[in-house]
């Protein structure tokens, strides 16, 4: 009996995926449909203002992370270049707002996702990122709003935090005292470097001075992000904006900052909220009037069944409330220290 019942279901599931694709069929021409190739989105008006113009509110929220983030397979990254992509062809969209609340995160997905507002606002169309940092946009969380145009953070807002950083465990201490002994087996003398099961006295300096190498190469490039950003901002926005201070690498040390010592560094442009963020974007645009939209990923019956395919269906997740980020052990984060614990 229960075989026939998920049989049945499975069926019903079968026939609906069938009806929408048949009805999509006979669909009115003038329907706009999302892209086929990434991930779906439709557009939401999040505030009607009666008016011609548009601005599209893009979020970066939680955990900058490459990984695979909804039953559609798609990551943070796709899903946020695929909006700037549909921002980039609507004529109507004349300005976007990235909604920045993040402790930070990866640092190659916080540097991709830099790199698409960066070339967003390269193209030819003229149409501004804004800024609008909530309670947190930290470490990659700046990095991200830092190619943006303007910079509007709340004065209590958390931001700051620039720099690099990467952790592992080293647990050959415990495996002595149960009595285990690592057997290793690699093909040059640095292939475990990295290793938890090596004595910590075994690391040389020459091992350290390479993996703070690399560190120091990420961290130069952070930095450089951050005065590429704020001088081509400050070239566009030419008097208005705020200019990073003389200082402002003594505080590039990971330190946090309030949203008005960041201000008063040239971090940021303007300390204010959302709406001033949406009147600054205005400004920017030339426009008097604009209709506040989102770009929601729309899932239908056929992401449903590609999880019947996957393992992780298994797995039962506990919604605390907020991101729990998992740090890899030998990974480079743009994160925020208040989260690593």
């Amino acid at each position: 009996m229960i075989v026939a019942l998920i049989l049945l279901v499975l069926l019903g599931f079968s026939v609906l995926g069938n009806l929408s694709h048949f009805v999509r069929g006979f669909a009115p021409l003038n329907v706009s449909h999302a892209a086929s190739v990434g991930p779906r989105l439709e557009e939401v008006s999040t505030e009607d203002n009666g008016a011609a113009s548009k601005i599209a509110v893009i979020e970066v929220a939680g955990i900058i992370t490459g990984r695979s983030l909804d039953q559609g397979g798609y990551n943070m990254i796709d899903v946020i270049k695929a909006q700037l992509k549909r921002a980039e062809e609507d004529d109507k969209v004349r300005a976007v707002i990235l909604k920045v609340d993040s402790p930070g995160g990866e640092v190659l997905a916080s540097d991709e996702i830099s790199r698409a507002v960066a070339d967003f606002q390269g193209k030819l169309h003229g149409k501004p990122v804004v800024c609008s940092m909530g309670n947190l946009a930290a470490s990659g969380g700046y990095y991200v709003s830092a190619p943006c145009r303007w910079i509007v953070a709340n004065d209590l807002s958390i931001t700051g935090s620039i720099g690099v950083i990467m952790s592992t465990w080293n647990y050959r201490g415990l495996m002595d005292k149960v009595g285990v002994s690592p057997v290793t087996f690699k093909s040059g003398k640095y292939k475990d470097m990295l290793s938890g099961s090596r004595p910590p006295d075994s690391i040389t300096e020459e091992e350290r001075a390479m993996v703070q190498s690399l560190i120091n190469e990420t961290y130069g490039k952070f930095t450089n992000v951050v005065a590429t950003g704020r001088e081509s901002a400050r070239e566009k926005n030419k008097s208005k904006g705020r200019a990073l201070s003389e200082s402002w690498p003594d505080y590039a040390d990971g330190r946090i900052l309030s949203g008005t010592e960041a201000y008063k560094l040239g971090f940021v442009d303007e300390l204010g909220t959302f709406e001033d963020a949406v009147k600054r974007a205005k400004n920017i645009a030339g426009i008097s009037k604009a209709n506040l939209i989102e770009y929601q990923q729309r899932f239908d019956i056929s992401d449903l069944f590609r999880l019947f395919g996957k393992s992780e269906s298994k797995v039962v997740k506990v919604d605390l409330g907020m991101d729990v980020p998992r740090l890899q052990a030998g990974q480079l984060y743009f994160l925020s220290p208040t989260f690593l614990h």
